[in-house]
């Protein structure tokens, strides 16, 4: 016997820039409140944080999902188009079926595969019969307005979805990191954990200094990371046309 190659390639994904939140907290201010804030303004600003890599990890998933191949012979991402994808719940279900039916098609493993909708799209699903329904063996319940999946993937609700033209990159992105794109006609994006990757030199910290000048304590909450696609054949986007 002789061994065989097994194809692969190599991806990339570089740190951005230092990510800072800051607040400052005057003394005065803090003598004459009647409760303590530090906590809630840190915890606050981890916050900021988390959403700004939340956003851009779903820009880089849309980006991901519509990448070419990057092993020869492999398959590159998917978009599935339809005019009523953001209205109607029915059609959106079935987009979220056909994009199962994809995954499949390209053996994408069956754990872990999601689909990430905004809050309006995610309630048209809860209201559609066949998510819900029991007698077609949906999950959910319409009273407490949940779903829980559909073809086996999982919703998740999220008001960080691209839907703007975000035309150019933003200060402090690496230039091996490319979160811009025109996400106008984005709906959702489905994608099975193997689509995107995160890399972190330094972890969620927060930190505080008292300033004698200014009479008051800085605090700032950061972290460096950098996100980008792995597996463009992980991902769909679901948009319209």
């Amino acid at each position: 016997m002789t061994g065989q190659t097994i194809l692969g390639n190599e991806k990339t994904i570089s740190i951005d820039s230092l990510l800072t939140a800051p607040v400052f907290v005057a003394n005065i201010d803090e003598a004459m409140s009647h409760f303590d804030y530090r906590g809630e303004y840190a915890k606050q600003l981890g916050e900021a944080l988390a959403l700004k890599a939340d956003k851009q990890c779903l820009q880089v998933a849309v980006l991901n999902a519509r990448a070419s191949a990057t092993i020869t012979g492999g398959n590159g991402g998917s978009t599935l188009t339809n005019a009523n994808a953001a209205t109607d719940g029915d059609i959106l279900a079935g987009l979220i079926y056909n994009a199962a039916q994809v995954f499949d098609e390209k053996n994408i493993p069956t754990s872990d595969r999601s689909v990430i909708v905004k809050p309006a799209q995610y309630y048209l699903l809860v209201q559609t019969t066949k998510t819900i329904n029991r007698d077609w063996g949906g999950s959910g319940v319409y009273a407490d307005g949940t779903i829980y999946k559909v073809a086996g993937v999982g919703i998740v609700k999220s008001n960080n979805v691209p839907s703007t033209n975000i035309a150019s990159a933003e200060t402090g992105v690496s230039s091996g990191n490319t979160y811009h794109g025109d996400f106008s006609k984005t709906v959702a994006v489905a994608m099975q954990r193997s689509a995107i990757g995160t890399v972190k030199l330094l972890d969620l910290a927060v930190e505080k200094e008292y300033q004698v000048s200014r009479q008051g304590t800085l605090i700032v909450a950061k972290y460096a990371m950098g996100h980008g696609g792995l597996r463009p054949d992980a991902g769909v986007e679901i948009a319209t046309p």
